[in-house]
């Protein structure tokens, strides 16, 4: 998550009295505004219970009324601490700095605590509707969606939920996934905008974890919508003769093995990107970037037209950064403090080891930079847990204990170092709820293309995974 203080506002109290308070932002967008005196009491917290060499440092209180470049001069401070904080694994990952988060969040947008119904998606389009309360966090908003589809608690690590905004094509844009520190019926709210959904999404990437998915009744159902979803959207090629064969299985009812036919498919299990702007092979290149199968794939477009395809393995990535900038909407002035209005300009930037001796920068541009890097700590994860002899359900225990570094946090923040020698494995509440078995089983392919999609251009490929063994984190 990229942490942000990009501006103050002078407000006041009931008594009249004003004050500065610093707008958080979370990927460009307001999350929170806290005073300074919270953010201090936050500190004192934190101090207190981790100590003073692990916890970043703080501005000083000032004694008299700060001027205006020494508020500025504050507020970058904040950013900085905030950043800091987010970015260690401890701090960042703690229930005392996720709750006031929470707490902020829900003070600055005015929403009462009570109970209300929240609208929940699955992949293909259906409505979930579950009874929560508007201060109920991520967590406990997805163990009601589970509890509402009577989804196995086994089973609910699997799955996430996401932030997804529709577009006017008829295609969706994933945001990103709603995290610890907020509230989801706060920040779905907060948009006030009808383009915004929040989706049940499969959080992990390794397919051998759908066996334990479909051995449930409800866990295959939600597997089967999302695979027929991904293939309407194109997200997965499909030939005619596959086209044929997957509509003889869904005709059959067939559903395990329509996903096992699906999961030899190009791109099953990807999260496609909006198209945006890399410098690579070349700077200036419109690229589609797709995530999964432990790898970023990239469809570009070359300046004299000509389409490449090509994919970077995260094995192979040494480090990533997410920075971002300001930039003028429109005949604004490129000074990121002055009135103009801005947009924030997100890039990636990734380190990738092209061969023994060479590393190269790749960078993206994209609103979805942090999405992507997210996208890639969470394979990261999975790959590390695996090596180690672990499991998805001990993944999620360890994430929510905050075991795992953050590297897709602010700024310029490395990842874990370059991984080598991974090796790819394989209620009550229910009454008005029809089955899931009975709801999906209307999904059907009408959307299928027939044939493969003009982006897949097999022969004119570039790569970066290139396959050298045994190298470690000294030979770089």
């Amino acid at each position: 998550m990229h942490f942000s203080i990009p501006e103050t506002e002078v407000r006041s109290n009931e008594n009249g009295s004003t004050y500065v308070a610093y707008n958080i932002h979370v990927n460009g967008v307001l999350h929170c505004r806290v005073r300074y005196s919270q953010l201090l009491g936050l500190h004192e917290q934190i101090k207190k219970e981790y100590g003073n060499n692990v916890v970043p440092a703080f501005p000083p209180k000032k004694i008299f009324t700060l001027t205006p470049a020494e508020v500025d001069q504050r507020r970058e401070q904040l950013e900085k601490y905030m950043q800091a904080v987010r970015q260690d694994p401890i701090l960042g990952s703690s229930e005392m700095f996720n709750s006031f988060l929470r707490k902020a969040q829900q003070e600055t947008q005015q929403i009462p605590t009570e109970e209300v119904q929240l609208e929940i998606y699955l992949s293909n389009g259906q409505k979930v509707k579950v009874n929560i309360l508007t201060s109920d966090q991520t967590e406990d908003v997805l163990e009601a969606v589970a509890s509402k589809l009577d989804l196995p608690d086994e089973l609910v690590g699997y799955f996430s939920l996401f932030l997804v905004q529709e577009r006017e094509d008829g295609g969706c844009t994933y945001v990103r996934k709603l995290q610890e520190f907020e509230l989801p019926y706060v920040s779905i709210t907060s948009l006030h905008s009808p383009d915004y959904r929040i989706v049940l999404r499969k959080s992990y990437w390794d397919t051998a974890y759908d066996s334990d998915v479909m051995d449930d009744r409800v866990g295959l159902n939600l597997l089967y919508a999302q695979t027929v979803s991904d293939i309407e959207r194109g997200w997965i090629l499909v030939n005619k003769e596959q086209h044929r064969q997957l509509k003889s299985l869904q005709e059959k009812g067939s559903k395990k093995e329509f996903i096992r036919l699906a999961q030899t498919l190009k791109y099953y299990g990807y999260i496609k990107f909006d198209p945006c702007i890399t410098d690579f092979p070349e700077k200036g290149c419109h690229v589609i970037v797709g995530a999964g199968n432990n790898e970023l794939n990239f469809h570009v477009k070359l300046p004299n037209d000509q389409m490449k395809e090509g994919s970077f393995k995260v094995t192979r990535m040494r480090c990533w950064r997410v920075t971002s900038s300001q930039v003028p909407v429109a005949n604004g002035t490129a000074n990121p403090s002055s009135s103009s209005k801005c947009d924030v300009k997100l890039e990636l930037a990734f380190e990738y080891l092209m061969s023994k001796d060479r590393l190269q920068w790749v960078t993206i541009t994209s609103p979805q930079a942090i999405m992507m890097s997210i996208c890639l700590q969470s394979m990261v994860d999975e790959l590390m847990v695996k090596k180690s002899g672990g499991s998805i359900k001990k993944m999620q225990k360890k994430r929510l204990n905050g075991t795992f570094q953050r590297s897709d946090s602010q700024q310029t923040v490395k990842s874990p170092p370059l991984l080598v020698g991974i090796e790819d494995s394989p209620d009550p509440s229910r009454e008005q709820v029809v089955k899931l078995s009975t709801k999906l089983s209307s999904v059907s392919l009408r959307g299928l293309s027939s044939s493969n999609s003009a982006s897949d251009i097999s022969g004119n490929e570039f790569h970066g995974n290139y396959a050298f063994e045994g190298i470690g984190d000294d030979d770089l």
